[in-house]
């Protein structure tokens, strides 16, 4: 049975981007909700300005509908998939509120990072907050050696830490068509395995619905993308995937099965700590991804190549857990 449950779970949250897309795209272009390009970044994505943003309003959707219909077909849904939903609806919310402020105010810097920043804050503690209320362990696990090491009171401080870390991770890595649509589909899906290896249903359809969604939105997604994802959809996948380690207790082995945003996001640590204390810089620019568009790489290139490398993270971290 939740072999079937796996399966059309992935079905519907592609049909249910695929299809809304198409519909969600011109009216985002009728309210003229167009991303504006930096000018700091590559030449060559200026002619992305214009490009209806905030897609991922469609994907946090259809995340949504494709977890609860399909978590109803086995058994009611458990407070980890209203956890899961909450972090996804929350941080897509605030990306929505990002998006929002630099599209339709024309502010382009969107939400102040100290706004940004309390608004993640405030939701990871809610998580915490109710994580707690149904005693879920204070313990992280050690890949490897599988030990877990109980953190107690300071478990809290973790979860913010992860959450917002890797909400913005996601967010650094969306820079090119298709990259986060792609290597989040790829990260989901191991954890898809992993939840069920550990007999966590609730997880794993959540996690598939997020694979079959982000894969519907990649059809419009991919070079040249007709829609972004924007804040509203990179924070929410940022924010989803975290909370699925931390629900499955597999919080450390994020850092490789998440190894492409964890690379996305130390690249500009580098290039910041490089650039304030000798004056030079690492990278031609970063993230990552545009340093390798600027020594002449391909956009399509680039974003193969990550989801190649995010592919062989995914696989490594599932050989950690299921077979070391």
């Amino acid at each position: 049975m939740i072999e079937k449950v796996t399966l059309f779970t992935i079905i519907l949250g592609f049909l249910l981007t695929a299809l809304l897309s198409p519909i969600f795209i011109p009216f985002l272009r009728r309210l003229k909700f167009g991303q504006s390009i930096r000018e700091e970044g590559p030449k060559s994505h200026q002619k992305k300005t214009g490009t209806p943003t905030m897609g991922g309003i469609v994907i946090v959707l259809s995340i949504i509908i494709a977890t609860l219909v399909m978590t109803g077909k086995f058994a009611q849904p458990t407070v980890k998939t209203y956890l899961l939903l909450l972090v996804t609806v929350g941080f897509g919310l605030l990306g929505f509120l990002d998006d929002f402020i630099k599209v339709v105010l024309k502010r382009n810097l969107g939400l102040t990072s100290k706004q940004k920043l309390l608004g993640q804050i405030i939701i990871s503690v809610i998580f915490y907050l109710i994580y707690r209320q149904y005693h879920f362990s204070n313990a992280i696990t050690i890949p490897f050696v599988h030990t877990t090491i109980d953190l107690g009171w300071f478990y809290v401080v973790f979860i913010i830490f992860w959450l917002v870390g890797f909400s913005n991770a996601v967010n650094l890595t969306d820079g090119l068509d298709g990259l986060v649509s792609g290597t989040s589909a790829i990260a989901f899906g191991a954890f898809a395995i992993l939840a069920w290896s550990q007999s966590q249903y609730d997880v794993s359809v959540f996690s598939v619905a997020v694979v079959g969604s982000v894969l519907g939105f990649l059809v419009f997604n991919a070079h040249p993308a007709k829609v972004f994802m924007g804040d509203t959809g990179s924070l929410a996948l940022g924010g989803a995937i975290a909370a699925i380690a931390i629900l499955t207790k597999l919080e450390i082995l994020l850092i490789i099965i998440g190894g492409v945003f964890v690379i996305e996001t130390l690249s500009v640590i580098i290039q910041v700590i490089s650039f304030k204390t000798t004056g030079k810089r690492v990278f031609k620019m970063s993230p990552l991804h545009h340093h390798y568009e600027l020594v002449g790489w391909s956009e399509w290139r680039v974003v193969v190549t990550f989801w190649a490398v995010g592919l062989l993270c995914a696989i490594l971290g599932i050989y950690i857990e299921v077979w070391m």
